[in-house]
């Protein structure tokens, strides 16, 4: 089941907001918009973020979206935003201390 239309725009228009170099988290992006949905959240992202800077909402534990690591590290590197552990065996996650952003 796709996400509402409403919500998705709602969604899509506080992503592109986020300045490079600085994330949201899914839960972030919900409440900004009142909402608990963070998983909703996910689902507007898998189906309609290609188009905005989908690297920068991440998980709650500052790791990159399941499956886009590589190119988000890409990303990151090029927006010089902060992370952790980069080269680990672990893998690498963003410093959410320093890269969280509220809008």
């Amino acid at each position: 089941m796709q996400p509402d239309p409403s919500f998705a725009e709602h969604v899509l228009s506080i992503v592109e907001t986020i300045p490079p170099g600085r994330v949201m988290t899914y839960g972030d992006v919900a409440a900004s918009l009142g909402s608990r949905a963070a998983r909703v959240v996910g689902q507007v992202m898998a189906y309609y973020g290609a188009d905005v800077p989908w690297w920068r909402v991440i998980r709650a534990s500052g790791h990159p979206p399941m499956g886009h690591e590589h190119i988000a590290l890409e990303h990151y590197r090029a927006e010089s935003t902060p992370l952790i552990g980069v080269g680990s065996d672990s893998g690498y996650r963003v410093d959410l201390r320093v890269a969280r952003w509220r809008p």
